[in-house]
């Protein structure tokens, strides 16, 4: 009996050494790993690859401050047990779509100061638990719709400092947790484009989310100023374009214009009949809208006639009460030197007075 737990407590010993041993193993070379937190670093070593011997209970990958500049689409198969992912300060310029795609239980996922140009529309589709996502200072024009379908549980999104003049309330109206949004410091564009956003922006900041100032860059008359700011009267203009554009639509009952594609030559049916002129596609106009300043000009102008105006009409009323007074006062100096009724003189004196007064 004595020997058979001397033979157990020396296999489990051998086994509790494997084990150990396999851990010391898994952990990437130059890399730290905390085995009671489950967490793998591997900042700051000048990296430009994933390393491939990753334990696969990791829950916490650090890869800030390297030289990665792409991923494989299997970079994390194996690891569907991670929590948190940071790539930040890297040299990535585009993700593949499926490399988060066994990420299952991903809570957190930074992305910071890359240059990531594009992403594709199902690249966090199975990211369902994601709750933080920090995509800020990249190359980023647009924002795919769709791409946020799947987070319901999403409640902090950075989109700062890139390049986007325009978001659609489509791709955000998912992010029905999202707390927190961050889109400061993007080249916007304050016209119809962004006019639906605008009214997500209004919606969300009063169920009590936080969102950062989204300054215009553009029109010139509203850089530098908030979009929530901005009076819904100047997006008037956008309804009467979509209705002008619909109209268009519905007069337009003629073949399609291709623009790219060459027009084929007519027969000549007769020598006598002149070729008929070809009729290029009509190049479709861009909306101006209406001025800022040239409002505020016309608005300034109106004033000051309406203020002309109505000093005229005061000097005019003003002129009236003085002649009316100087009248009266005549009348009642004549009353008192009037002569008697038969002097006919007299008579000829006041008409005389009357005429010259007039």
């Amino acid at each position: 009996m004595s020997l058979f737990l001397f033979l157990s407590f020396e296999v489990l010993a051998c086994w509790l050494s494997f084990c150990a041993a396999e851990s010391l193993i898994t952990c990437p070379s130059s890399c730290k790993c905390n085995s009671g937190t489950l967490e793998v670093d591997c900042s700051g070593l000048g990296l430009s690859s994933i390393p491939l011997d990753i334990p696969t209970n990791t829950r916490t990958f650090l890869f800030l401050n390297n030289q990665l500049n792409n991923l494989q689409g299997q970079a994390f198969s194996n690891l569907s047990a991670l929590q948190r992912l940071d790539l930040s300060n890297n040299f990535l310029d585009q993700l593949p779509e499926n490399v988060f795609r066994d990420l299952v239980n991903l809570t957190e996922l930074q992305l910071r100061n890359n240059s990531i140009r594009s992403l594709d529309k199902d690249l966090l589709q199975n990211s369902v638990l994601l709750r933080q996502l920090d995509l800020s200072i990249n190359g980023l024009a647009q924002i795919p719709s769709g791409i946020f379908d799947d987070l319901p549980s999403l409640r902090w999104l950075s989109l700062r400092s890139n390049r986007l003049q325009n978001l659609d309330r489509v791709t955000f109206e998912p992010l029905v947790s999202l707390q927190q949004l961050e889109v400061g410091d993007n080249p916007w564009e304050c016209d119809c484009n962004l006019r639906d956003f605008k009214y997500w922006m209004e919606w969300f900041s009063y169920r009590g989310g936080k969102i950062d100032q989204l300054a215009c860059t553009l029109p010139k008359e509203l850089r530098g100023k908030d979009m929530r700011m901005v009076p819904m009267e100047m997006f008037n203009y956008c309804s009467q374009l979509e209705d002008e554009n619909s109209s268009t639509v519905l007069d337009n009952i003629g073949p399609p214009c291709n623009k790219g594609s060459p027009t084929a030559p007519k027969p000549k049916t007769s020598p006598d009949l002149e070729e008929e002129p070809s009729v290029g596609c009509p190049q479709k106009q861009r909306y101006r809208p209406v001025s800022v300043r040239r409002a505020i000009g016309t608005v300034i102008i109106a004033g000051v006639v309406c203020g002309i105006v109505c000093i005229m009409m005061v000097v005019a009323a003003a002129y009236g009460c003085i002649y009316a007074s100087l009248m009266a006062k005549y009348h009642r100096e004549l009353k008192k030197r009037q002569p008697l009724m038969g002097d006919t003189e007299g008579e000829h004196e006041e008409q005389k007075q009357i005429s010259s007064v007039a």
